[in-house]
């Protein structure tokens, strides 16, 4: 049937998720780190979507679709109740993690700090920094340094330090990242992002400042799970 359904422009999404958790039907995914129109029938049209998108990915358009089919939609709903929290991001699902700590509270041994600069907010950091020559540039998702307890040592230890959360901060690091890379002479870049699916758009945001930048650099991403271990 012809009728009103949402479209996605790929180019634009920055996969911070947010229009995958404002769809009440489910009908939207996160699939390598971009939105994707996975059930066009549990689309309604009526784009609760939109407004959530930052980077004004999701129009409307008019054309062939199957029928928004609600009992679908309904049935889905009570599947996938059990499994996740109640705004639909699996990133938000509240989770207990034991840890052992001293009497105190506190950790057993003090860690001594590895950031080599500040500031270390990507929205916050100047662009033409002395400390990028020649560096080794960490981009991380700003929770990976809660739930990895070596992350000092393992991952800011040696490198300039850059930390934001796509699904908070307002705006696309991409322009930032990119000005960062063209204008400096930049060694190589780890991303370190967490498995849930808003961090896609830090991962995306760096590949695509790499992209405009011009500059063949090697770069990596590492994957922490909300337990706090790499899995990739």
């Amino acid at each position: 049937m012809l009728r009103k359904i949402i479209k996605i422009d790929e180019d634009k999404c920055n996969g911070c998720g947010a229009c995958a958790a404002a769809c009440h039907e489910g009908a939207i995914e996160m699939i390598n780190g971009k939105a994707t129109l996975t059930r066009e029938d549990y689309c309604d049209g009526l784009g609760d979507c939109l407004p959530a998108c930052p980077t004004g990915a999701i129009t409307f358009e008019e054309r062939e679709a199957p029928a928004y089919d609600e009992e679908a939609v309904l049935r889905a709903k009570k599947q996938q109740a059990a499994a996740k929290s109640p705004c639909g991001c699996l990133g938000t699902q509240a989770r207990q993690l034991n840890r052992r700590t001293d009497v105190s509270g506190r950790s057993a041994a003090p860690v001594t700090s590895r950031l080599m600069q500040w500031p270390c907010q990507i929205k916050l950091v100047p662009v033409n920094a002395p400390y990028f020559e020649s560096a080794n540039l960490l981009i991380a998702a700003d929770c990976t340094a809660y739930a990895y307890g070596s992350f000092h040592q393992d991952f800011i230890r040696g490198h300039i330090t850059l930390i934001g959360c796509p699904k908070l901060d307002e705006g696309d690091y991409a322009e930032k990242l990119t000005q960062i890379i063209a204008n400096n002479n930049i060694r190589k870049v780890t991303v370190v992002r967490m498995e849930v699916p808003c961090c896609g758009g830090i991962e995306n945001a760096v590949k695509r400042a790499l992209q405009a930048s011009g500059k063949f650099i090697p770069w990596q991403v590492v994957t922490i799970s909300t337990d706090g271990k790499i899995i990739d």
